[in-house]
């Protein structure tokens, strides 16, 4: 019986490929960055074929690493940047353009056209979303608008559209010879076109933004025994391995947190930074500006919703400060250099390089540093960076607490960050409740795995994968009241002077 299961982690920098053993120990990581691409201010790229061909690279290194063969993994789980849209020819596997990326803004017209007409919460009770360039359904407006060649195809059946995950899914498993075309429901939850509560897409949202049905993934649970196919000997695995399981990264997290009771949350520290609250069986619509999402199906049990906030910029304000100031040759230096200093200075940093996402949902707002005085250092303002991601995670703990009716009481935190000391300290200082770092980190990856272990019987149910979860560090609230309300009140000072930029 095989021993292991694996994860492919496509991320907004990179790919990775994990290989978990039954106790969810990592046994062997490969990693490939792909490139960021900006053909103009506010829009984001990446090549999908070089996507595809790093995942066979980290696949094929993952297993060299652990000396392993396909054959030893029981399945294989995905878990994927959401949202990033990708539209290609089923024939020759070839895309049409580049995918649009998650934080690309180039949609912001087409948004403002519908939010005039439907206004922006148009599409909130049917999706859980607000209308925003964040999400799919407008990304491929904007291709079958302004591709010509897309347009043609979509309309006669010869294109097909995915997020990250089916297009990986569609190649792994055959691709042009047979591949299956389909997503899970939670990367399906976050295009803006799929009904929160049939789990189906809608026909009346699809008419409104002229997106042809044909072009649509079948919508499937996240974990599926019935799997979508396996993977071709001749593939970068040289065995057939069942393809499984799928979630977006974020909800990948939620299920390796083991977050499986309604009121448990954690938040992720990546590229962005997602904070997602389990709200059980049914779909909470928030009246504070976060999100109504699926948290994970397994097979045909009911769904689990979430309310979930999101913020575009977090770890990706570390890369910022790295790659076009040179302020630190690599992210891990930042958290030295805010140490030179015992506070921030009294600077703030409001990285809205895309406009802010929740609760905000302002696409006009763009980033400023606020509260520059001639005693501010680049400490001062590494220390900014940090505690801007932790600002932000305070404004949307906020608006759910007000949401759910429940006051957050424990967060649990994984991604990229969480090994960054001070910033976990002062997020425990601003939110005033302990943080707690597990064990294994590597939280969203172990999510895909869990998804396609359940799928194949490799692990027997959610218990068993709670008996897996262990706590690494807990951080406890130390900062006084007045002090904490004297730094939220100057940090929404600050957001306040990020609106209206764009006009």
């Amino acid at each position: 019986m095989a021993k292991y299961v694996g994860a492919l982690d496509q991320g907004t920098t990179s790919n990775r490929f994990i290989i978990f053993d039954h106790g969810g120990q990592i046994i062997a990581v490969d990693q490939q960055e792909h490139e960021q691409i900006f053909p103009q201010p506010g829009w984001v790229e990446h090549n999908a074929l070089e996507i595809w061909q790093n995942t066979e690279n980290v696949i094929q290194g993952a297993l060299g690493r652990a000396n392993l063969s396909g054959s030893d993994l029981a399945a294989i789980g995905i878990t994927n940047q959401r949202e990033t849209t990708v539209i290609w020819d089923k024939i020759t596997g070839r895309p049409f353009m580049n995918a649009i990326v998650w934080q690309c803004t180039r949609t912001d017209e087409i948004c403002r056209e519908l939010s005039r007409e439907l206004g922006q919460d148009g599409f909130r009770d049917l999706t859980g979303l607000p209308i925003a360039t964040y999400f799919s359904g407008p990304k491929i407006k904007w291709i079958l608008d302004h591709v010509p060649e897309a347009r043609t195809a979509a309309d006669n059946g010869e294109a097909l559209f995915g997020t990250m995950e089916t297009w990986l899914i569609w190649w792994l498993t055959g691709g042009p010879n047979g591949g299956s075309h389909v997503s899970d429901v939670t990367n399906a939850s976050r295009t803006m076109l799929m009904n929160l509560k049939s789990l189906q897409w809608d026909e009346e949202i699809l008419k409104t933004l002229g997106i042809p049905r044909q072009i649509l993934p079948r919508i499937a649970p996240s974990s599926d025994s019935g799997t979508w196919g396996t993977t071709l000997k001749g593939g970068p695995l040289r065995a057939r391995v069942p393809v499984c399981g799928a979630l977006g990264d974020q909800q990948a997290a939620l299920l390796g947190q083991t977050c499986f009771n309604k009121g448990e949350a954690k938040n992720t520290y990546g590229t962005g930074c997602f904070l997602l609250l389990n709200t059980g069986h049914k779909p909470v619509i928030s009246k504070q500006g976060l999100l109504s999402t699926l948290g994970y199906q397994i097979n045909e049990q009911p769904p689990v919703y979430c309310l979930e906030g999101s913020v575009a910029i977090a770890g990706a304000l570390v890369q910022w400060l790295r790659d076009n100031l040179g302020l630190i040759s690599s992210a891990s230096e930042i958290e030295d250099l805010a140490m030179t200093v015992k506070d921030n200075g009294g600077a703030y940093f409001v990285p809205a390089f895309s406009g802010l996402f929740a609760p905000y949902w302002r696409s006009d707002a763009r980033g400023v540093i606020a509260g520059l005085t001639r005693y501010v250092t680049k400490g001062h303002i590494a220390r900014a960076v940090l505690e801007a991601s932790a600002y932000q995670t305070r404004d949307i703990v906020e608006a759910m607490n007000k949401d759910s009716g429940v006051a957050l009481s424990l967060l649990k935190v994984d991604g990229g960050m969480v090994a960054n000391e001070l910033l976990m300290q002062f997020q425990s200082d601003i939110l005033n409740v302990p943080v707690v770092r597990p064990k294994v980190s590597e939280t969203t990856a172990l999510g895909a795995a869990y998804a396609a272990g359940l799928a194949v019987g490799f692990w027997s149910g959610l218990e068993e994968l709670r008996k897996n979860w262990a706590q690494d560090k807990t951080w406890r609230p130390a900062m006084e009241l007045p002090l904490r309300e004297k730094c939220c009140r100057e940090w929404q000072k600050a957001v306040d002077r990020t609106f209206n930029w764009v006009d």
